[in-house]
């Protein structure tokens, strides 16, 4: 399966990321706990998926994805929102991102995200 890596500032939330992926067979190669470390981390682990939270303290999500996609065109990223973020997620695709997922979420909806983005 994939080798993935989690970004968000919420240990909880990343702790939740990490045990639906894990049964759905993936492997959590790198966590990031906030927007400025996803370059370095990314550079480090190089992960086939980057699951990304949109709404960050320091430095959101769309700014991450902005900065790691202009090292990185090809990367797979899939942003996590909150509901109401819709401009923020209409913005993470313009500029990169593979697709979405809004929370609260289960687990099968990641796995079933994360497998369509693998494949293109």
């Amino acid at each position: 399966m994939a080798k993935i890596m989690i970004v968000d500032d919420s240990a909880v939330m990343r702790k939740n990321i990490r045990s639906a992926l894990e049964r759905g067979g993936h492997e959590i190669i790198a966590e990031a706990a906030d927007g400025r470390e996803v370059l370095p981390v990314y550079i480090n682990h190089k992960p086939d998926i980057v699951t990304m939270d949109i709404s960050m303290t320091s430095v959101d999500g769309v700014e991450a994805l902005q900065t790691l996609m202009k090292s990185f065109p090809a990367a797979k990223v899939v942003m996590i929102s909150a509901i109401g973020h819709k401009q923020q997620v209409l913005g993470a695709i313009k500029h990169g991102a593979k697709s979405y997922i809004v929370k609260p979420f289960e687990g099968p909806k990641l796995l079933e995200i994360v497998g369509k983005v693998l494949l293109t």
